[in-house]
């Protein structure tokens, strides 16, 4: 065992403290970053003064720490490639004013039926030969109320994927009750996408046709049924850094945390209302590469064991962003054709990238680790705190490294 120390020495003039956090705050006993640094166990209880504090943290510092509880939890070096297609397209009759594919939005999507099982099994082994683990299926309903021929087609296609391909399935079709989220189960659905978008407080500007309630409860029912949970949310609707806090903090104190959260970046769609509101009601609230990696980073450290995704709107962010990103705790994208209505960068683009910096696919069903556990210690009265790693830990990364070359 070898031992890497990490020690900072602070001066008491203001002129080179960072922001305008207490450097001693993040060695003082019960501070939010020594909790979230030093539990054993993923912490269900967080305030919003808490999660406040952290992701105030100078930027710096805040992804340092992020990375630590990464590689605390999760092989560093592992990144999850997922592909989305959309099986049912336009048509709904919700009003989120950010959606393409409302019926109730001007944006030149049609309503289309469900594909059938054989198209969607064929693209779901295009993506599995692409290098894709999970193949996600998206419909543009508002819940699943009256569908049963649908939701047994649905059933066979996760079936099939699951047994033919060996590839984890997620499908996103709006609220479902406790009977269909045990027939998904029964089909072997891996995860249930259903994010709440936002948070608490700014939700009922972007949406009416469904209360935030209605979300949380569609995600108990999910994990329930045992099925993991992908809830995240939108990032550029508007909302502000408290925003990002509230919904940070609807996120961390679930009884389970998510099973995966997606973090997508809005792309404005022309005849949404969103378009035409950034430009007015929410001019000058750009969402900036700051708040992305704060939000980031923060969900790492609230929610260590969970996969976080970097989702729409990646293919507008630089390769530079997007490292910074993975560096700030992302370990899973959604890579290929179609992102549902926007773009998504392709297979062989993002294979390239994840090889130049050293990253590996993620293997289906398989979320691995560090062989031993990384330990953190703090000394709050020496302002020191300690990583434990084994040599046994490294030298898998590099071999697993070295088998890309």
């Amino acid at each position: 065992m070898f031992r890497v120390t990490c020690k900072r020495y602070f001066s008491t003039s203001a002129t080179i403290r960072l922001a305008q956090q207490s450097a001693t705050d993040t060695f003082s006993n019960g501070s939010p970053l020594n909790l979230a640094l030093t539990t054993e166990v993923p912490i269900h209880n967080w305030t919003k003064d808490q999660i406040h504090e952290i992701y105030n943290t100078p930027l710096n510092s805040l992804i340092f720490y992020a990375q630590l509880i990464h590689r605390k939890y999760h092989n560093p070096s592992e990144i999850q490639l997922c592909t989305l297609l959309s099986i049912k397209t336009g048509g709904c009759t919700e009003d989120c004013k950010y959606c393409a594919q409302s019926s109730r939005n001007n944006t030149g999507v049609k309503a289309e039926k469900l594909l059938d099982v054989d198209s969607v099994f064929a693209k779901a082994k295009e993506a599995k030969e692409r290098g894709s683990t999970r193949f996600c299926m998206g419909s543009a309903w508002r819940d699943m109320h009256g569908r049963k021929s649908a939701m047994k087609k649905i059933g066979t296609m996760v079936k099939r994927i699951n047994d033919e391909l060996q590839m984890e399935t997620c499908v996103t079709l709006g609220m479902l009750d406790e009977g269909q989220a045990q027939t998904l189960k029964s089909a072997g659905l891996t995860a249930y996408n259903h994010n709440i978008d936002t948070s608490r407080e700014h939700y009922k500007d972007i949406i009416s046709t469904r209360t935030f309630d209605d979300r949380l409860e569609t995600i108990k029912r999910v994990q329930d049924a045992n099925i993991g949970a992908c809830t995240g949310g939108i990032l550029g609707l508007g909302e502000t850094d408290e925003d990002h806090v509230s919904f940070l903090y609807t996120l961390a104190n679930m009884d389970k945390h998510p099973e995966s959260l997606p973090i997508n970046r809005l792309i404005p769609i022309k005849g949404t209302p969103m378009a035409e509101e950034l430009r007015s009601k929410y001019k000058g609230r750009q969402l900036t590469l700051e708040s992305i990696l704060r939000t980031i980073a923060t969900a790492r450290l609230l929610m260590p064991e969970s996969i976080v995704r970097l989702a729409a709107g990646r293919y507008t962010m630089k390769e530079s962003e997007q490292l910074l990103c993975f560096m700030s705790g992302v370990n899973a994208i959604f890579t290929g054709e179609k992102m549902l209505t926007t773009m998504c960068t392709g297979w062989d683009e993002d294979i390239a990238m994840l090889k130049k910096w050293g990253f590996i696919p993620m293997k289906a069903f398989k979320k691995t680790g560090p062989k031993s556990h990384l330990q953190i210690k703090i000394d709050p009265a020496k302002k020191t705190f300690t990583v434990d790693l084994t040599e046994e830990e490294n030298s898998e990364r590099f071999s697993q490294l070295k088998a890309l070359n």
